[in-house]
Formats: C-alpha cells, sequence, structure tokens
C-alpha cells in the first residue's frame, strides 16, 4: 500500500505521520509537496496537523487552494482514503470534502493533552479494530478545535452514522455534541483534530492510535482482495 503525506509550508506533524506509517503498518510512504497535481500514485492520503500557510487568516482559508488539493477532490471522488488530522480537518472542511467548520477554542486557549474518545463507528475504514463504544486515548494540540455545523447539519451526520468519535466525559474545546471526528457519506475521508500519530507506541503515552493505521491497511487489502491483518 502507498501512502502519501501532504506537506503545506509551516506543516509540524508531516514527519509524524510520516513515522506513524513507517513504525506501525510498515508501508510505503512519501511526502507530497503542495504544489503536486497528481496523487493517482497512492492508495491512501493524510493531511496532517500543524499549521499551514495563511492560517492567520482563518485555518485552512489559504491552503485549500493549493494546487494539491484539486488532485486531493480528484482523489476522494474516486474512493481514495483521506486522513485529515487537525489542521488537516481543518483544511479538509474549507475544502468542501467535510461538513462544518472549526472555530476557536470555547476557552480560547489552545489545549495540548491527552484525551479520551469514544468510537461512535467503528465499520469504517479507518475505525475497523476497534469495538463500537470503546473508549480510546489520543492526545489533542490545538487553539481552533471547536467543530461547529448548523442543526440540519447535525441531523445528517446522526441520521446517516457519521459522527465517527466524540469526546468521552471532558470535552476540551466546546464541539457540537462532543464531536471529535467525522466521515463523509462515502466513508472514505475521515476528520478528527486529536492526533492518532502521536499515539502508536507506549513510550508516547498510548498505543491505541497505532490500530486506525492498520485499519487503513485492513480496508485496503480487503477491498483489492489480499489477505487482511485482523
Amino acid at each position: 500500500m502507498h501512502f502519501g503525506v501532504l506537506v503545506f509550508p509551516g506543516s509540524n506533524c508531516d514527519i509524524d505521520c510520516y513515522k506513524a506509517v513507517e513504525d506501525t503498518i510498515r508501508q510505503t510512504v512519501e511526502y507530497v509537496w503542495h504544489t503536486e497535481t497528481d496523487l493517482s500514485r497512492f492508495d491512501a492520503v493524510l493531511v496532517p496537523g500543524g499549521f499551514s500557510y495563511g492560517d492567520y487568516l482563518r485555518c485552512g482559508a489559504i491552503a485549500r487552494f493549493a494546487p494539491v488539493m484539486g488532485a486531493l477532490q480528484a482523489f476522494a471522488a474516486r474512493g481514495g482514503y483521506v486522513l485529515g488530522i487537525c489542521n488537516g480537518f481543518q483544511i479538509l472542511t474549507e475544502a468542501g470534502l467535510l461538513p462544518g467548520a472549526l472555530l476557536r477554542n470555547r476557552s480560547l486557549q489552545f489545549r495540548c493533552h491527552p484525551a479520551l474518545l469514544r468510537v461512535e463507528n467503528a465499520q469504517t475504514a479507518f475505525t475497523g479494530l476497534y469495538q463500537p463504544g470503546e473508549v480510546i486515548d489520543i492526545p489533542i494540540a490545538h487553539g481552533e478545535g471547536n467543530y461547529y455545523c448548523d442543526e440540519e447539519t447535525l441531523a445528517e451526520l446522526k441520521r446517516e452514522n457519521r459522527i465517527v468519535f466524540r469526546y468521552a466525559g471532558s470535552n476540551p474545546n466546546g464541539s457540537v455534541d462532543d464531536i471529535a471526528g467525522i466521515v463523509n457519506r462515502e466513508g472514505n475521508v475521515l476528520g478528527m483534530m486529536p492526533h492518532p500519530e502521536r499515539a502508536v507506541h507506549p513510550l508516547l503515552g498510548s498505543e491505541d492510535g497505532s490500530r486506525m493505521f492498520a485499519a487503513i491497511l485492513n480496508a485496503w487489502r480487503e477491498r483489492n482482495g489480499a489477505v487482511s491483518s485482523r
């Protein structure tokens, strides 16, 4: 399986994503500069957290116009797996690949600490190795992670079972309905504020994120008739 990790000017979690793929599932992975216009060689694309140029205007507002985003939209339309993490989630909403928007944390403070998530949908390509209702430990690091959508969109997300993660217990940023991650209608694009790539080894405080990368690999293998590692 071939992974691509997008790199925008200012990205600082691209290396974390690269290493998470390399160390947890040992698949081919490469960095993809934001000027790239062809993602057809990849099976999955990670849009990492950190920062992207233009965030001073609104997180992801300028990055969504990068040449690579047109290629990413085409990639997602073909059914390619896309995982947007933190700033990557913000970029996906700005680009219209996922509904809603990310606002300033309700506390108006940057929050960086472990967070407990409840798995609401374990039937996606990203969560197939978790149990429904399982609580996992995945860290957050963001100042604008307050997910917002209107009531009609929220009702649609609930009806279509597209809320993948909710904060369990404490809601660190004020997100509507405690939402921490959502998936698109087709189920191949996931956006989440917490950082699974920072939870792939006990030395990092949690290895709960490693199963997300393994689940993507399994989904790809099953789609292509290969042997699953379940």
